[in-house]
């Protein structure tokens, strides 16, 4: 991830595999992720940039330390094996010893000697290799720790983008809101409901309900019976008086 390096401030490493794994590695670890995100123009590009080159950074180291592991099996398996024939010439040399055979007893311990020798240098490499694999256990511990660093505020870089997308969604429309041509729109639908709303009263203007209706039309049934009775009655009372007359 060479094209990544320069956000870091870092330089391509063009030596050993291993010298450029444990360069990348220091380089990562040791700088201020959140000053440079603080300073980034795009602080989410940078921030997956940075997870994924700490991620392959990662994974590197877990191979190399994988390899390293399984050197050192192979090298104990011979340390095994190293010990196992100093002890089998040991034994032969005893047994010379006692068959009164000197000079093959001084040919044992030759061979013993030389097991010996390698089983001490291989016990060397050994520590050696422990050292290493502790090394790179101990690395593996604090990029991992960076990594989820680096995710949690990722996360959070995430959540804030969200919220600032939200809130700039909602700023424009309430600006588009308070336009004159919003608030005509809203006075116009207003005066449309407002004369919608007097036409509905003006359609029973002047109109009683029914049952009202019913009962004034006995009242006046019952005057027109009165004023008809008296008509008659007075018909009746001027045919009398003609009559007398």
């Amino acid at each position: 991830m060479a094209h990544f390096l320069p956000h870091l401030g870092l330089k391509p490493n063009h030596g050993g595999q291993n010298m450029g794994i444990f360069t990348r590695f220091r380089d990562i670890v040791s700088a201020n992720m959140n000053a440079m995100l603080d300073k980034a123009e795009d602080p989410e590009k940078l921030i997956k940039l940075m997870i994924r080159e700490m991620e392959d950074t990662l994974i590197e180291i877990k191979a190399s330390c994988a390899g390293v592991m399984a050197n050192r099996k192979r090298v104990q398996r011979q340390l095994d094996e190293a010990r196992s024939r100093e002890m089998s010439w040991q034994e032969k040399a005893e047994l010379a010893v006692n068959k009164g055979r000197d000079d093959l007893a001084r040919e044992a311990l030759v061979e013993k000697r030389r097991y010996g020798d390698r089983a001490n240098a291989l016990d060397n490499e050994l520590m050696e290799f422990d050292a290493m694999v502790e090394q790179y256990q101990d690395d593996i511990r604090q990029l991992e720790e960076k990594l989820g660093s680096a995710r949690e505020r990722q996360r959070v870089l995430v959540q804030r983008h969200i919220h600032a997308n939200r809130k700039k969604r909602a700023q424009e429309e309430i600006r588009r809101m308070d336009s004159s041509d919003a608030i005509f729109k809203f006075e116009e639908l207003e005066n449309r409901i407002e004369r919608m709303e007097a036409e509905a009263d003006l359609v029973n203007f002047g109109r009683k309900p029914d049952l009202e209706a019913e009962f004034d039309s006995l009242l006046v049934d019952e005057e027109i019976e009165k004023e008809l009775k008296s008509l008659k009655s007075s018909l009746i009372k001027k045919d009398e008086k003609a009559s007398s007359s």
